[in-house]
């Protein structure tokens, strides 16, 4: 079986699909805006209001620990807008 992403290949659903791709993109997002920074962990985790071990889930990329919401929170902690775009598929 053939599949356009990883997403698709590990998700039951295209919805599901869907919001691993998102939280994994803002996930990544969020990495580049710690890296580029400078922040440490600990540093990082302190100006979002989560732990270092959390901020380290984060940087690590371990989609399912995030929702969404969770991790719009810690971009907006940040000092980052999140916007969605929607395409047609």
């Amino acid at each position: 079986m053939s599949y356009a992403s990883v997403w698709d290949a590990i998700a039951d659903t295209p919805e599901q699909a869907a919001n691993l791709r998102s939280r994994a993109e803002l996930m990544q997002k969020i990495a580049d805006r710690v890296k580029q920074s400078g922040w440490t962990q600990a540093e990082a985790a302190s100006r979002c209001g989560v732990t270092q071990p959390r901020m380290n889930d984060l940087l690590r990329g371990r989609v399912s620990r995030f929702s969404l919401d969770a991790l719009v929170n810690i971009a907006t902690a940040l000092g980052c807008r999140v916007r969605f775009d929607l395409e047609a598929a």
